[in-house]
C-alpha cells in the first residue's frame, strides 16, 4: 500500500474510489506500489511525442522531449515536466538497495523510481524508470 506522508494532495479519494476507478493492475502500481514486469509496458519503446499523464488523477508529469532509450525495461525520462508535479520518497524496502521512489505530486500514485550517477548520457545524470501503467500518453497536436 502506498504509505501517506502527511501531505495533502489536491486529489484526495478514499480506497474505494481508486478501488471503482483504476483496473487490479492500475491499483496493484499506483495505490500498492507494485512494479509491472520490465520490457512489457506500453509506452517502453514508445516514441510518439506528446506528454504523459498519471493515469490515476490525469496531471502532466513528464513529455517525450525529457524521455530516453535506457535499455532498463521501462519507460525512462531525465526530468518531470516540473519538479513540483512530483514527490520523492526514500526507499529502503530492498536490503542494500537504497532507492528514490517517484509519487504522483497531485494525487500521491506511485510512479516508478528514480536513480542517480548511472552514467547516462542525459543533461541530469539521472533516469526516472516510470511504469508505463502510471501514465497516459497525450499525443502532441501537430
Amino acid at each position: 500500500m502506498v504509505e501517506p506522508t502527511g501531505r495533502q494532495y489536491s486529489v484526495s479519494k478514499d480506497d474505494a474510489q481508486w478501488r471503482s476507478e483504476l483496473s487490479a493492475d492500475e491499483y496493484s502500481v499506483l495505490r500498492q506500489a507494485g512494479t509491472e514486469r520490465p520490457f512489457t509496458g506500453e509506452y517502453t519503446d514508445t516514441t510518439t511525442e506528446g506528454v504523459y499523464a498519471c493515469r490515476a488523477c490525469g496531471v502532466e508529469l513528464f513529455t517525450s522531449t525529457e524521455k530516453f532509450e535506457s535499455h532498463c525495461g521501462w519507460p525512462s525520462f531525465f526530468a518531470p515536466l516540473a519538479q513540483d508535479r512530483v514527490e520523492y520518497i526514500q526507499d529502503d524496502s530492498l536490503p542494500g538497495r537504497p532507492r528514490v521512489e517517484v509519487r504522483c505530486g497531485s494525487c500521491g500514485s506511485h510512479l516508478g523510481h528514480v536513480f542517480e550517477g548511472e552514467g547516462y548520457d542525459t543533461p541530469t545524470d539521472q533516469r526516472y524508470c516510470i511504469n508505463s501503467i502510471a501514465m497516459t500518453l497525450r499525443p502532441a497536436q501537430g
